[in-house]
């Protein structure tokens, strides 16, 4: 059997719902620990309680210092497999940067749950089940951190969350899940052909997100002047356009090297420089934005939190975030 460690860091998956008050809560004792016999008879389990939060609560730091631990564990004590369990709220966010910083190429695994451990029909026990089929198949190395919820597996990169409740609610937009976990095993039916991974020492740099909406006031940039930013990500319209009153202030930002990168607010397609009126793409690509592709806001806004401590050419963050 493989060896696994899985580190809990607390979520819906490890809280208990109130009988009087409805009140989903994290309570002293994580109600997964009942379920690791099952689990036992498939690996050999060493299970630590890294962090106890509402996934609301998390922060890149905190995803940081995982990704380190992670990796540390790792080398020190011969781990197979890893499993995190983890809040859906920013699930894909601590999945993503997961995949951006660890090292090992081992499998390690995201889940959670829609469900509190006392509600009728709570998915985390079977989600963790799941999670751990996939973190002991031999397929799963070498692929990069992988989300797994009812019974799919998806790449960290691609997954976000889609519905407020139902237990469905992660889904990889116009790329689906890469395979699936069944009662007999664990099937891949695609592979994502490029993997970006970057060793930095620390994550220090501050960048915002905005979403661009219809009559967008540029007074909204003096105030991010006055933040001192390092970055800033912009979920842009359609394939990547803006209103063109706000441009004049992308190219203040610009002129004193704080690099704007863009995003679709639509959850399909990625941003291109097409449209060649003002606050269009192509208008844009030509005065320094950086175009993604096809990353959503949150991740996007992680990604240039990572690549701003390797490098602050606008060039070179542009050839980053093509990959």
């Amino acid at each position: 059997m493989k060896k696994i460690l899985i580190l809990h860091t607390g979520g819906t998956i490890a809280m208990s719902e109130d009988d009087k008050t409805g009140a989903v809560t994290p309570g002293e004792k994580n109600p997964l620990n009942d379920d690791l016999d099952a689990l036992k008879k498939h690996a050999f389990i060493t299970s630590e309680q890294y962090f106890n939060i509402p996934s609301p609560h998390m922060t890149p730091e905190l995803m940081f210092q995982l990704a380190k631990h992670i990796d540390e564990r790792v080398v020190k004590e011969c781990f197979e497999g890893v499993i995190v369990t983890h809040g859906t709220d920013t699930l894909e966010e601590t999945a993503y940067l997961l995949d951006l910083l660890v090292q090992t190429s081992i499998p390690v695994i995201v889940t959670g749950a829609m469900r509190s451990s006392n509600e009728i029909g709570a998915d985390g026990p079977y989600n963790l089940m799941a999670a751990l089929k996939v973190a002991i198949c031999d397929d799963a190395f070498r692929k990069g951190v992988l989300v797994v919820l009812n019974d799919e597996i998806h790449a960290a990169k691609n997954v976000t969350k889609t519905h407020t409740s139902n237990i469905a609610t992660f889904q990889s937009p116009q790329y689906g899940p890469i395979g699936i976990v069944t009662k007999r095993g664990v099937f891949f039916h695609h592979i994502p052909s490029k993997r970006d991974s970057y060793n930095i020492s620390h994550l220090s740099k501050k960048v915002l997100l905005l979403k661009a909406f219809a009559g967008m006031e540029d007074s909204i940039f003096d105030a991010i002047t006055n933040m001192k930013i390092d970055g800033l990500v912009i979920e842009a319209f359609g394939q990547g356009n803006l209103p063109p009153n706000i441009v004049p202030s992308l190219e203040r930002l610009m002129s004193n090297k704080i690099p704007v990168v863009l995003v679709s607010r639509c959850f399909n397609g990625i941003v291109q420089d097409t449209y060649g009126y003002d606050g269009g793409g192509k208008q844009l690509k030509k005065r320094g934005v950086i175009f993604t592709n096809g990353l959503n806001g949150q991740k996007a806004r992680l990604k240039l939190m990572v690549a701003l401590q390797l490098t602050d050419d606008f060039e070179e963050l542009q050839e980053l975030f093509l990959n």
